[in-house]
């Protein structure tokens, strides 16, 4: 081997196929080859006008490299497949939307992947089974990030991404890649699929005890024949699978079975969804169990949605459900010569409000040193403490409007709304617009844990009151007022003036082009349904979209390919007199 060459032991080697023993090869291929190699004159010779993958190694070289994935694989023992190769093919996978089977016959067979690369024609490539262990190596270790980030040091030296400019975040929703179930499917599934991984890790032991009948009831899938349609006989079914499921976890908790089967994620997924989904108890050895009510659930942030992925929750917006998942992607926009870069990829349950991964996306960009001057949002991620905190504590001015008075008065635009009383913030007092003061001041936090205060009039002060019916609804109490504390207040009232002006609906417009990063994602990379099952999965291959969607923008932005222009409907084109 010749001087400065080192292999990375990847542990990833060739199924089927001879092990392969690839040096490093950063020292040797960091810059583009040279077109005079027989590789780079034949690929530019079948590819006379380029390609993605052929520009991609022209502009920016070896994309990634060996020792920025160190950490996850060791440099001892046989050697095997070039991480920095594997992470560039993974990426590849959803610049083009490949299964796993083509991205490796890709690197078998294609002449400008393996350009791409860096490797020789007669390179036989590796099984595609290879690329399953890369991604569970980047996870174990904390690296599913790691792609996306490289890239953008790439860009940032390039000057094509930096601080201090404008960038814009929305979210979308993911459709989790497990079928939606109902309460009686759900359970079903989930003692079958317990059942199922414990007949995998200990046969012997689960025949030792198990009711012959189970096989039969639990052999095939819950949705593989008609569920009952009677209320009573799906009841009846419903106490069977409950009472079976439990039989099934005290045996697995006795001191004769072995300790380890308690630690299946199959059982814990079992123990903890008997408990979301029914009550039990045993007076004289008798056991009677039956389905938690609709109030008695748990929060759907907390509800499993599917056995086959736990993290998966089901959730509802606008008129839209789904079981899964929502991404929250941030891009920059600061100038219309240079390409908008995703700068960074959240990932959360269905459930989680957008209001939450805000502080999550300031901290990430500031590490990257790519945090924003300006940050433009939507209602659903504003709020006032974020608007006064974030020029403050960040020096991030966030761009958001905020939701409008919602109390009946200020709906109806008739009554006494917020603005017609007087509030004290010294003496804690409000005063109606009949001169009464209120009596109760409270403290609090609001639906979504933010500060809030609430004001009360007591119902001796409203009931003689003339124009009660202008004020409040209320038979039996006095008017409320909820507000925020005096400087979210202000700011609150001083914003909904701002938005409804023209400079801030220009300022604003430029928030509208993430939806067409939204829209590109689901369309090329097939973000709108997850590929893998549960939540670090699901967030990896949510970065490697995002880093592929990076590399799109760069080839149009280096081939000069304009921004397609937003189409309108013939009739929403009509000029109609108002």
């Amino acid at each position: 081997m010749e001087p400065g060459h080192r292999h990375v032991r990847t542990g990833l080697n060739h199924r089927g196929h001879r092990a392969q023993s690839h040096p490093d090869p950063e020292p040797a291929v960091q810059q583009p080859l040279n077109l005079t190699t027989p590789t780079s004159a034949v690929a530019h010779a079948a590819f006379p006008k380029g390609c993605l993958a052929m520009r991609i190694r022209d502009q920016l070289g070896s994309v990634f490299s060996n020792e920025e994935f160190r950490e996850a694989f060791g440099d001892r023992g046989r050697p095997g497949i070039s991480p920095g190769q594997l992470a560039l093919v993974s990426v590849l996978q959803f610049v083009e939307n490949l299964t796993d089977r083509q991205a490796a016959h890709a690197v078998r067979a294609r002449i400008d992947v393996k350009y791409l690369l860096g490797l020789e024609l007669t390179d036989p490539g590796f099984d595609f089974t290879v690329l399953t262990g890369f991604r569970q190596r980047l996870l174990d270790h904390g690296l599913e990030e790691r792609v996306l980030d490289l890239l953008l040091e790439r860009l940032a030296g390039q000057g094509l991404v930096s601080a201090g400019g404008r960038q814009r975040t929305d979210s979308t929703h993911v459709l989790a890649a497990v079928r939606r179930l109902n309460r009686l499917e759900l359970i079903g599934e989930t003692l079958r699929a317990c059942l199922e991984a414990l007949s995998a890790a200990s046969a012997q032991w689960l025949v030792s005890w198990m009711d012959p009948a189970w096989q039969k009831r639990y052999g095939a899938r819950t949705d593989a024949y008609r569920l009952p349609s009677e209320r009573s006989e799906r009841d009846r079914l419903a106490q069977q699978i409950a009472a079976d499921g439990y039989r099934l976890l005290e045996a697995v908790h006795t001191s004769t079975a072995p300790t380890w089967l308690r630690e299946i994620p199959a059982v814990t997924v079992l123990r903890t969804v008997w408990i979301q989904q029914f009550t039990r108890t045993v007076t004289d050895g008798v056991q009677e169990v039956g389905w938690r009510g609709k109030d008695d659930l748990p929060p759907g942030r907390a509800l499993i949605a599917s056995p086959y992925d736990p993290h998966a929750r089901y959730s509802h917006k606008r008129g839209s459900a789904w079981t899964g998942y929502k991404v929250h992607l941030s891009e920059d926009c600061t100038g219309s010569g240079q390409p908008h870069l995703i700068t960074h990829v959240v990932t959360t349950d269905a459930t989680a409000n957008d209001a939450t991964v805000v502080d999550a996306v300031h901290d990430a960009l500031t590490t990257k040193s790519l945090e924003p001057a300006e940050h433009l949002l939507d209602s659903g991620y504003s709020s006032a403490e974020l608007l006064l905190t974030a020029p403050v504590e960040r020096e991030i001015c966030v761009v958001a409007p905020v939701r409008p008075n919602s109390t009946p008065q200020q709906i109806r635009s008739a009554g006494f709304g917020k603005s017609a009383f007087t509030i004290n913030w010294q003496e804690r007092t409000a005063t109606c617009p009949s001169g009464r003061t209120s009596r109760y001041w409270t403290v609090g936090l609001d639906n979504n844990g933010r500060d809030a205060i609430r004001i009360r009039f007591a119902t001796t002060t409203c009931s003689p009151c003339p124009v009660r019916d202008q004020c409040t609804r209320s038979t039996q109490y006095g008017r409320q007022l909820t507000v925020r504390p005096q400087g979210q207040d202000a700011l609150l009232e001083r914003v909904r003036a701002e938005q409804t002006t023209k400079a801030w609906k220009e300022r604003y417009a430029a928030r509208a082009g993430v939806e067409a990063t939204i829209h590109q994602a689901v369309a090329v990379g097939g973000m709108r349904r997850t590929r893998y099952r549960g939540l670090a999965k699901t967030h990896l291959g949510h970065v490697l979209t995002a880093t592929a969607v990076n590399l799109i923008r760069l080839d149009a932005w280096w081939t000069g390919t304009p921004l397609a222009q937003t189409r309108t409907s013939r009739l929403a084109a009509l000029e109609l007199a108002t």
